[in-house]
């Protein structure tokens, strides 16, 4: 359970305008029947996250100006859909049967595994790499076992984050084999069975699933996509306030930038609201910036979120690189570096010298590595774009203006139906389930913008297939079917 309660108030602005659906008693659709349908598509959307508890029924009665009984109506009509929990004495707390969907690997040579959301190699990454096996036998005399990074990467690391406006030294940069290691390092070393942690809902699943191995109880709190839809876009800085408020996490694990799935970026102002209040409990936000430099063409260019008050920042070059070139990295300060240096040995002695070699020249070159894959990035976006309203004119495709995906809304809660269908079709994609804690999101798609122009093309039109095969589901007459790129 995430101990996070909605107000009355809160409720009634993610409500919206739920009435225009409702003609009172006796007239069209009841009014409780109107107020458990929006509350249900609010619940599998992922913007009430799960675990989370309800206003009283008198106090959302008085705020909507019902009457009680019509609220009661509702409650009782979302428990009969497992929607709801209610006990004596803790209130009504939301649920979602089943679990999030996770679909098995592609099955053949021919499948388009839009799954994961990762650009290919860099074209100049094999010349970079024989230039480092230049630089290896300087390292040949040592026992080449590296649990904090070589100082030279560190260097060039920190360096990295000085040039985006947060003076850092070396000594403050451990590298790790990746920024999921990284989040794993962090989760057991801040962690401890039955703490706290904040995540965002949706979020990247392989960051809370870290986060539950080393013990923690989940505190989702709901963030918008980048283009908001249909219910408009919420207060975050107050939402995670009111998190850090009353849960009292140890820690909390946030994307500001492009985040994974939304592609949302915190505004200046939301970022320096989270950290005084995660600063306020104590606690510690990690901040994942693997695609934070993955800009297209967003309107402001925000500093790293340590700029703005205390955060670990976690980085890596698998999104800007390779994801095959295992370097990551954690931005903290040296107690807890040490910590981390004390949690880390038991599952690994070091990151590979070679591998730190290449990323170390790669640094220097970095603002070229970042306008070859702004382009990238700007072409597989406005071609998905494209592609998705011939096909799906029904659909709300956000325009991102940066990162790696686009979070889509299917309009119906199918997903996990789709995301079936589609590997019919050769296609491997990512249902909306997998990024929420308790299987909500069912009515949206993640889809990577960094894939090429040839599996774009050949993903939408097995998209459309899939589609096709689920009853009821509206379909654009055009012809993408028919074309073959």
């Amino acid at each position: 359970m995430s101990d996070v309660t909605l107000s009355a108030r809160a409720l009634e602005n993610l409500l919206g305008d739920w009435r225009g659906h409702a003609r009172g008693e006796g007239l069209g659709e009841p009014a409780y029947r109107a107020l458990a349908e929006r509350v249900r598509l609010l619940v599998i959307d992922g913007r009430v996250p799960v675990g989370t508890r309800l206003p009283a029924e008198r106090d959302l009665a008085d705020r909507l100006a019902l009457s009680r009984t019509t609220v009661t109506a509702a409650y009782r009509r979302l428990r009969e859909q497992s929607l709801l929990t209610s006990v004596r004495g803790s209130g009504s707390v939301v649920r979602l049967p089943g679990a999030p969907a996770l679909l098995p690997a592609p099955t053949g040579a021919d499948s388009i595994d839009f799954s994961k959301a990762a650009p290919p190699a860099l074209p100049w990454l094999a010349d970079i790499a024989r230039e480092a096996v230049d630089d290896l036998p300087a390292h040949l005399g040592d026992p080449g076992f590296d649990p904090v990074g070589l100082p030279v990467l560190r260097q060039a690391i920190a360096d990295r984050y000085s040039a985006r406006g947060l003076p850092t030294s070396p000594d403050q940069i451990m590298v790790t084999i990746g920024a999921q290691h990284a989040i794993a390092l962090l989760s057991r070393a801040l962690i401890g069975r039955g703490d706290r942690a904040v995540i965002e809902a949706p979020t990247y699943p392989h960051a809370y699933e870290a986060l539950r191995v080393a013990g923690a109880r989940l505190v989702p709190v709901a963030v918008s996509p980048h283009d908001a839809g249909e219910f408009g876009a919420s207060d975050e800085g107050a939402a995670f306030a009111q998190a850090f408020r009353h849960a009292n996490p140890v820690s909390a694990y946030l994307m500001p930038d492009f985040q994974n799935p939304t592609g949302r970026s915190m505004s200046e102002d939301t970022r320096e609201r989270v950290l005084d209040a995660a600063a306020r409990q104590g606690t510690v936000v990690i901040a994942d910036e693997t695609i934070a430099e993955l800009d297209i063409d967003r309107a402001f260019s925000p500093l790293p979120l340590a700029a703005y008050g205390p955060a670990v920042l976690v980085g890596s070059t698998g999104k800007s690189v390779w994801g095959g070139v295992r370097i990551g990295w954690i931005r903290a300060d040296r107690p807890l570096l040490r910590r981390l240096l004390a949690v880390r040995a038991p599952g690994d002695l070091g990151t590979p010298i070679l591998e730190q070699l290449i990323v170390a020249r790669l640094l220097a070159r970095m603002d070229d590595i970042l306008a070859l894959r702004r382009e990238q990035l700007r072409a597989g976006r406005d071609l998905l774009e494209t592609l998705l309203a011939e096909a799906f004119p029904d659909w709300h495709v956000p325009h991102v203006d940066g990162g790696i995906v686009t979070w889509v809304g299917l309009g119906a809660p199918v997903s996990s139906q789709l995301a079936l269908a589609a590997r019919t079709q050769g296609l491997v994609v990512a249902a909306g389930p997998r990024f929420g804690i308790d299987g909500a999101f069912e009515r949206f798609l993640r889809l990577p913008i960094c894939h090429s122009a040839a599996e774009t093309e050949a993903a939408v039109r097995a998209l459309r297939l899939a589609w096709e095969s689920l009853p009821g589901m509206p379909v654009a007459e055009v012809g993408l079917l028919s074309e073959v790129v």
